[in-house]
């Protein structure tokens, strides 16, 4: 079979990548007809769950699996696997016990719910910690792939990280500026396709260049121990109850208290149907997961094969784009591209909506005409993408190549106080000193810190992984109640 790699035809990449570009362009513009505030933060509330549940598997995979979960086959086989049965439980959770919250109370920001239930302060606090979460979270995801992109294939164009990363925003500003998430919803449906396309069509390649059937590819993996799901050495960070328990609440606070993924859900016009979407999409996710995972363990068979030696984030796209066909390759790219995307366009859209609401609070203002409150908007978006692209132009210093580590890492600091603060708030009926809230919440990610970085000298042999995310909520909570009253 002649190959034709992507690496020597850089000018086919850009018209599809442009091409790709047009496309969503087109639905932004037909999305975005006769939009005003409402369309942009929560869609009108006319979403069809269907779209969202599928447009979310994309926002909530992103570059990050798309690339380091395959890749961490080789050193924790199917390990990931034991967080993804904890998302799994998690997102009931969400739908049976936020949702209903967030509908009954008729919420455009989930986090109008910490000032009509402490008050402004634990309210500004909340949208801060999740503004914070945000920006940092989403900001790795789209520098992993914007790196992957540079190293294989921009570097031989010519064209330097900085200007790649600066098209790359103006283009997702273009298709974002006016529709917010009613055409988010869209994009990020027709971005999860071609990001699931090319998982697939990667997995059926490998297969048959490797000869295998799907019950032969099983028997090799597990021959190679990569199939390995559960991790039973009670004092390693992948033990599988801190992984189930800790999956559970991150989905919890990273689904569940976040404004992006929230603001889709409740641009669904009723409940049940938004119910409905969350667990058709939890239970998806389950499946795909397990597929990249797969994918993984096909990887490093195929690499094997191949006398290869590359490992971990750079592992896919050496295999993709310089030892699969040219139409695989192409595959991959667009795949790619789409796991790009939804790292940076639903978070700008959804750190916009925050702040304007949560922190300059356009939509109470009385003073601000329609007009005013659109061109506030419009600023607010343009300055996150400028923060967005200094922030990849930190991670790019830092050249740290452990992503979904460090993401897991920052959830765990910065989602712990949110977590915290929606659990007392539904969980007692106590009222807490709000001036305070500010304090408790900066305290417990500290106590933490310092407590992860003395785990050896107080607990030896035992390592603490995602089970931060709980016991930052936890010293959060415990500080609430200290200064609250019945």
């Amino acid at each position: 079979m002649q190959y034709i790699f992507v690496r020597m035809s850089p000018l086919i990449l850009f018209v599809f990548v442009l091409l790709y570009f047009v496309l969503l362009l087109s639905v932004a513009f037909y999305t975005s007809r006769g939009s005003n505030n409402e369309t942009f933060f929560i869609g009108n509330k006319s979403s069809h769950w269907a779209l969202v549940a599928f447009g979310m598997i994309g926002t909530s995979l992103s570059g990050v699996t798309f690339i380091s979960v395959p890749g961490t086959v080789e050193l924790s086989h199917f390990n990931y696997f034991q967080v993804v049965l904890g998302y799994f439980l998690g997102y009931f959770v969400v739908a049976y016990v936020l949702l209903p919250l967030y509908y009954k109370l008729n919420l455009t920001s989930i986090y109008n719910y910490l000032d009509g239930r402490f008050g402004k302060n634990a309210y500004k606090t909340g949208a801060l910690f999740f503004i914070l979460s945000r920006t940092l979270g989403a900001t790795l995801r789209l520098y992993l792939v914007i790196n992957v992109l540079q190293l294989f294939i921009l570097d031989e164009m010519g064209i330097p990280f900085h200007i790649t990363s600066i098209i790359i925003l103006v283009m997702i500003l273009l298709y974002t500026f006016k529709g917010g998430v009613k055409t988010i919803v869209w994009t990020d449906t027709l971005q999860t396709f071609f990001m699931l396309l090319a998982l697939v069509v990667c997995v059926f390649y490998i297969m048959n260049d490797l000869g295998l059937t799907l019950s032969s590819a099983m028997k090799q993996l597990d021959d190679s121990g990569y199939s390995q799901i559960f991790n039973t050495n009670i004092n390693d960070k992948k033990y599988f109850l801190k992984q189930i328990i800790g999956g559970a609440f991150i989905t919890i606070a990273m689904t569940g208290l976040d404004q992006e993924m929230m603001q889709k859900n409740i641009s669904v016009k009723t409940l049940g149907n938004s119910q409905k979407n969350m667990i058709t999409y939890s239970s998806v996710m389950v499946f795909v997961n397990l597929l990249f995972l797969f994918l993984g363990g096909l990887l490093y068979l195929f690499a094997a094969s191949k006398g290869l030696t590359v490992k971990g984030d750079d592992l896919f796209p050496t295999v993709a784009l310089k030892h699969l066909p040219g139409a695989v390759s192409i595959i991959f790219i667009i795949g790619l591209i789409s796991a790009l995307f939804p790292s940076a366009d639903g978070a700008i859209t959804a750190l916009t909506s925050s702040f304007c609401l949560d922190i300059l609070g356009i939509q109470r203002n009385k003073k601000l005409t329609e007009k005013q409150k659109s061109n506030t908007r419009m600023t607010v978006h343009l300055s996150f993408a400028v923060i967005f692209l200094l922030f990849v132009f930190f991670f790019k210093e830092l050249n740290n190549k452990s992503i979904i580590s460090i993401l897991l890492d920052v959830a765990g600091y910065t989602y712990g106080p949110l977590l915290g603060l929606f659990a007392f708030g539904i969980l007692t009926k106590r009222k807490i000193n709000d001036k305070l809230a500010p304090l408790v919440c900066i305290v417990a990610p500290v106590l933490c810190y310092i407590f992860q970085t003395n785990t050896a000298t107080i607990f030896g042999d035992y390592q603490i992984g995602i089970e931060m995310l709980i016991l930052n909520g936890a010293l959060t909570f415990a500080g609430l109640f200290a200064i609250s009253k019945k």
